[in-house]
C-alpha cells in the first residue's frame, strides 16, 4: 500500500486520487476532468498499472489560447502490492472520474504434509 501511495503522492497537484482497500480488492479513483475515454490508456503488467491519459482543447470559433500553462497530457505508473492482480484489473470512466479495480490474488498455496 505504501508503494501505491507513494506513486500517487507524485502526481501533479491539480490530480486528485483517492486509494482504498477491501479484503479483497484496492480500488483507485483519480479526477481526469475532460478527458473521455479515447484519452485514456491503461495497461498492467504483472506489478504496475501504467496510466496514461491526455485531454483535447477545443477552441471556439474566432478565439485562440493566448496561454497554454496547464498540462494536456497524465502520465504515471503506479506500482501495485505483492498480492494484487493488476492483469485482472478492471477500469470505469464516468463524469470525469476513472476508478480502477485491482483483484487481489486468491491463496493458492497449499498445505505440505511433513513425513517423519
Amino acid at each position: 500500500m505504501d508503494m501505491i501511495r507513494e506513486a500517487l503522492a507524485t502526481l501533479p497537484d491539480a490530480v486528485f486520487a483517492d486509494l482504498l482497500e477491501s479484503p479483497t480488492s484496492y480500488r483507485l479513483i483519480l479526477d481526469v476532468p475532460g478527458v473521455d475515454r479515447s484519452g485514456l490508456d491503461l495497461e498492467a503488467t504483472e506489478h504496475h498499472l501504467e496510466l496514461r491519459a491526455t485531454r483535447t482543447k477545443q477552441v471556439p470559433e474566432g478565439f485562440e489560447y493566448h496561454t497554454d500553462a496547464r498540462s494536456m497530457t497524465l502520465s504515471a505508473t503506479i506500482p501495485m502490492p505483492t498480492d494484487a492482480d493488476p492483469e485482472a484489473a478492471s477500469a470505469t470512466l464516468e463524469n470525469g472520474v476513472l476508478t480502477i479495480d485491482v483483484p487481489r490474488h486468491e491463496e493458492s498455496g497449499r498445505s505440505i504434509p511433513i513425513e517423519g
